[in-house]
């Protein structure tokens, strides 16, 4: 049978001294399952095994048809972005510390992704969000989003004042530290620390998530991944537009901050026998079932 991808995207990121060595097992690999392979520079410099070509991040999608993502949750969190623009598939390696996205253990590696390029693999699709600001009806700045958009007052600023509205239908004025916007995957990120749901990443929903509002009845509320959400700032000195906390803007009072689910998912590949319940368990520590 022919190999299920033909070249592979390794990109490295993780100050764990144990990076080289992964990076080495994984070319291995790959080269005897006949993959060709390319790398950012700064993953290159780290591998002691050069690969096939070297392309800056930005142009990897277009050279490859599988990236492979070695380090935590914030470098596959980027590269998602990137790939998904070109519907490239990722997998994970963790070499961070939760490791909710980044799933194949690095002491796991040859069986896990020997089998994924041998085609046996689960596919997930995960919905990015599209976020965009706009003042005086011009838009200054766009981002895609994998777990959230947060808009948030600034370390000086006092609480901010937003007005929502949902397929343009207004929902509330909130006061409060700010507002997130969740996608399943950011559901066990910052919306999970503000108080959110757990959203299972097969819901085509997000959630808003109030960030310590004055009006405690502000809850967070789930809506349909279709919806177009805008918020607008009313009041507030030092806010700002976050966007999976790698990218932000600084708003001003009358800026609008509109988001919607993005026109192509991230999919991410995994391991068969692949359980995200039994993932949630295991990082969020909870009880294991007794016999």
């Amino acid at each position: 049978m022919p190999p299920a991808f033909k070249t592979a995207a390794v990109v490295g990121k993780s100050d764990a001294a144990s990076l080289p060595d992964v990076l080495d097992q994984l070319a291995a690999l790959l080269r005897r399952h006949g993959l060709a392979i390319v790398m950012d520079p700064p993953t290159a410099h780290a591998s002691r095994k050069p690969p096939d070509a070297i392309a800056d991040l930005g142009e990897l999608p277009a050279l490859c048809d599988l990236a492979i993502i070695v380090g935590g949750d914030g470098t596959l969190l980027s590269c998602a972005r990137l790939m998904a623009e070109r519907d490239v598939p990722l997998v994970g390696v963790n070499l961070g510390r939760l490791g909710f996205l980044t799933d194949v253990p690095a002491n796991g590696l040859e069986e896990a992704i020997g089998a994924v390029l041998a085609g046996d693999y689960q596919a997930e699709q995960r919905t990015l969000l599209a976020g965009s600001v706009r003042r005086d009806g011009a838009t200054l700045f766009s981002a895609l989003a994998m777990n959230d958009v947060v808009v948030s007052r600034g370390a000086m600023g006092s609480m901010i004042e937003l007005s929502v509205t949902v397929d343009e239908e207004f929902i509330y004025t909130l006061r409060a530290d700010g507002l997130i916007v969740a996608t399943p995957t950011g559901s066990t990120a910052y919306a999970l620390s503000a108080g959110g749901p757990i959203l299972h990443p097969a819901l085509s929903a997000v959630v808003l998530v109030p960030i310590s509002p004055h009006t405690l009845s502000n809850r967070p509320v789930a809506i349909r991944s279709t919806s177009q959400v805008e918020i607008k700032v009313e009041r507030g000195v030092d806010a700002r537009a976050n966007f999976d906390v790698q990218s932000y803007f600084e708003l001003e009072p009358g800026d609008i901050v509109c988001v919607s689910a993005a026109e192509r998912p991230a999919t991410l590949l995994h391991p068969r026998g692949y359980q995200y319940f039994g993932m949630l368990r295991q990082k969020l520590r909870w009880t294991e079932r007794t016999s």
